[in-house]
């Protein structure tokens, strides 16, 4: 017997030593650094891609396809001239100014000016840090580009290039650490999953500001110069998006999967709901109305797109193809402001509405980060709600000083001539023959 109690004495013994050791190990393994994963590298630069085809073409075709034929290369060119601008800007210290370490919830540090201490071994999550550099790079980039809509065939294409640098400094770099860089809104629990609130609303009350800081166009009424580069732009901008949503799991996972088929349904459903509301409010659907409600619907889920299920999608679809339509049919021409190509009444009306709907529908199933209304968390939408007034007041003040700026040093609105003749030749000594 005293054998047999020392023996398990022993054993017990050899076997805790086991487990506190195995323990250990376990420890010693939770505490590694994170491994790079070739899956997620290799679909995150395909994302990246993505992302950078809605600029160049898609956003630029679509736009250059609203506007005159007299204005198309000046439109297109405005899109062109920004992604090169931010693309430099944004190493230079975009990046760090977003996703450096937090300084009181409002910034980011300088610690990586120009990329400083990032190599080729440095990661982010599972993917090499250079990879969501450039993937974060084309959000910046498109944002800035977004506003431009607004401001097309009357503006100097000298005060687009100032403003460029000076509302992607002072307006999106800190609006983005709020949401995505760990700033005051992250941590108030904001969830914004692909840029509803970074991208579209502050796109689209930047457009507004300064489609009311310019004035009305001499010839203010809507004329596509090429429906068919519109919709070939459309169906760019819809490609891309799949980058854009599901690419903003930084993963190839189940959450990108979601991403990706909530962002196809959503758009699908905006424009037959935006097809069907012109067709009853004006009796004809139209080709241009079918490509804008899909730009409703997908600006619509971009928040809500890796927060919601297939069921949320359609109702924001639904009322993406609704509300947008109405703001730019009916509130618009009341209210008489010149927002050329609609860029508030399709991104800011669509992004303010997909924030909130994210802060109501957000299924914990989905991901565990958010939980919504319907899911027993009221709380949500009212984080919305101040995260969607927060950004439209900053934006909103900081734009308007930006362009105050820009007026006194080099003027904003190109000469009446200049405007009558077309930006394209006025601003680029160049002509769309070809179009």
């Amino acid at each position: 017997m005293r054998r047999f109690v020392i023996l398990t004495i022993i054993i017990l013994t050899f076997i805790s030593g086991f487990a506190f050791g195995g323990a250990e190990t376990v420890s010693a393994v939770d505490a590694e650094e994170p491994e790079i994963d070739t899956g997620d590298t290799a679909w995150m630069i395909v994302a990246t891609a993505l992302v950078m085809l809605m600029t160049l073409p898609g956003l630029a075709l679509f736009y250059g396809g609203l506007a005159k034929r007299k204005d198309t290369l000046n439109t297109m060119a405005m899109s062109f001239a920004t992604y090169c601008i931010v693309s430099f800007l944004w190493i230079a210290y975009g990046y760090t100014f977003v996703f450096g370490p937090d300084i009181k919830g409002f910034i980011g540090g300088t610690e990586k000016l120009f990329l400083s201490g990032v190599g080729v071994n440095s990661l982010s999550t599972t993917i090499p840090e250079f990879i969501f550099v450039v993937f974060q790079l084309t959000f910046a980039a498109i944002t800035v580009a977004l506003a431009s809509g607004a401001f097309i065939e009357r503006m100097k294409f000298s005060a687009w290039v100032f403003f460029t640098v000076l509302w992607m400094t002072f307006v999106y770099l800190p609006v983005a650490h709020w949401v995505w860089g760990g700033g005051f809104l992250a941590k108030l629990g904001a969830l914004d999953f692909a840029g509803g609130t970074v991208v579209h609303i502050n796109a689209g009350v930047a457009a507004l500001v300064g489609a009311l800081v310019l004035g009305k166009r001499r010839e203010a009424a809507l004329k596509p110069s090429n429906l068919t580069l519109v919709v070939t732009g459309a169906g760019l901008l819809w490609f891309g998006w799949f980058g854009f949503n599901a690419g903003s799991a930084v993963a190839a996972n189940g959450l990108a999967g979601a991403a990706l088929i909530n962002t196809n349904m959503a758009a699908a459903v905006a424009a037959i709901s935006w097809m069907f509301t012109e067709w009853m409010h004006t009796r004809k659907p139209t080709v241009l109305g079918l490509a804008s409600g899909a730009v409703a619907g997908l600006v619509a889920i971009t928040p809500a797109a890796g927060f919601v299920n297939i069921s949320g999608s359609v109702v924001i679809g639904i009322l993406a193809g609704i509300l947008p339509y109405f703001s730019v049919a009916t509130i618009k021409p009341k209210l008489g402001y010149d927002d050329s190509l609609d860029a508030f009444g399709i991104h800011g009306v669509a992004g303010t509405l997909g924030a909130i709907l994210t802060g109501i529908f957000a299924d914990p199933a989905i991901n565990d980060a958010g939980k919504g209304l319907l899911y027993g968390n009221p709380g949500q939408l009212i984080t919305q709600l101040i995260a969607a007034g927060v950004t439209i007041v900053y934006t909103a003040m900081v734009t308007l000083i930006i362009f105050i700026i820009i007026k006194a040093f080099t003027g904003i609105r190109v000469e009446a001539e200049h405007e009558i003749t077309g930006l394209d030749e006025s601003q680029h000594g160049e002509k769309a023959y070809s179009l």
